[in-house]
C-alpha cells in the first residue's frame, strides 16, 4: 500500500484537531463545522478510512503521536510533540490556504 507524506498526515492532523475545537466551542458556526468535516474527510482519503475516526487515530498511529509514543520520547531525551526546533528555517505556509485556526 502506498503511503502518504508524513508531513502531510501531520499537517491535516493538526488542522483536524483545531477545528475539533473551534467547532466544539461554537456548535452553531456553519463554517467552523463544514471546515472540520472537510478535513475529517481528507484525512479518510490520505489514511484510507470510511470514517474520520477511524482515520484521526490511523493517522495517529502512523505519525507514532499517541501517549505511548509521548512517553517513550520524553524518557529519551526527545521532544514530546515531535516538531522541530525553531532553527529549522521554515516559518510560513506555501499552499495558498488563508483561513487556518493553526498559527
Amino acid at each position: 500500500m502506498l503511503l502518504p507524506a508524513k508531513t502531510e498526515v501531520a499537517r491535516h492532523l493538526e488542522l483536524y484537531r483545531a477545528w475539533e475545537r473551534m467547532m466544539l466551542a461554537a456548535p452553531a458556526d456553519r463554517a467552523a463545522r463544514g471546515n472540520f468535516e472537510d478535513t475529517g474527510y481528507t484525512l479518510c482519503v490520505l489514511m484510507g478510512k470510511r470514517c474520520a475516526r477511524e482515520a484521526v487515530h490511523a493517522a495517529e498511529r502512523y505519525l507514532a503521536v499517541g501517549p505511548g509514543a509521548r512517553r517513550r520520547k520524553r524518557a529519551n531525551g526527545g521532544p514530546a510533540d515531535g516538531r522541530r526546533s525553531a532553527k529549522s528555517g521554515r516559518s510560513g505556509r506555501s499552499d495558498g490556504l488563508a483561513a487556518s485556526p493553526v498559527a
